[in-house]
């Protein structure tokens, strides 16, 4: 895989820590998904996350201050 990246211009390889929640862009989504999270069974519990991923999934703004929140950018620079 280090061969094939150092052959290209793309992607940018960056080696991130084995645990790293503030850099995981889906931390925040979940942390999102469970907040006030209440139910009494597991059908109910897939279509409550169902509908607010979808909910997020229609909100571009709140998925962005999810990436802004890690520090990230979508556009990295080379290194």
């Amino acid at each position: 895989m280090r061969e094939l990246a150092a052959a290209r211009d793309w992607p940018y390889v960056t080696q991130l820590p084995a645990y790293a929640p503030d850099l995981n862009l889906t931390e925040g989504v979940w942390s999102h998904v469970k907040r006030n999270l209440a139910v009494t069974g597991v059908d109910q519990l897939a279509a409550v996350v169902k509908k607010r991923l979808k909910r997020i999934q229609h909100r571009p703004d709140l998925l962005t201050s999810f990436l802004s929140h890690t520090g990230l950018t979508l556009d990295p620079e080379p290194p």
